[in-house]
């Protein structure tokens, strides 16, 4: 087992890695909408704190030795359900092989982020 660590993507606000590698496979943390210098919130519409979601996600995934092309699963956190729409059209753009996916509605994201993602890729 080995921890994917890079500064490309925010670091944990908590007790956990950005990924983990084990075998052919790397499981992602959740991604929230976090510039990765500054650890700010980026973006107030769904649409543009899903753009930053998908660009940490493939600077953990790249780190890994992984691609959005790689993914086999991935689990989508909303802060509204409502925002499903909105969320696919940027999701669609990055994940176009089409993996295995779970999207559900949460009552409270970390940091009030409108999204998170998580993945488990090949490598």
């Amino acid at each position: 087992m080995e921890k994917v660590v890079t500064t490309s993507a925010p670091a944990a606000i908590g007790p956990y890695s950005q990924a983990i590698k084990i075998g052919d496979l790397v499981f992602t943390s959740g991604q929230i909408p976090l510039n990765p210098t500054t650890g700010e919130m980026v973006g107030t519409s769904i649409e543009e704190q899903t753009e930053q979601v998908m660009q940490n996600l493939g600077a953990v995934l790249k780190a890994a030795g992984s691609g959005f092309d790689k993914a086999v699963k991935t689990t989508c956190f909303l802060a509204n359900i409502a925002d499903f729409a909105a969320f696919n059209s940027v999701y669609a753009k990055y994940f176009t092989e089409k993996p295995a996916r779970s999207c559900v509605a949460v009552k409270d994201l970390p940091k009030g982020a409108l999204v998170e993602v998580e993945v488990i890729a090949t490598i």
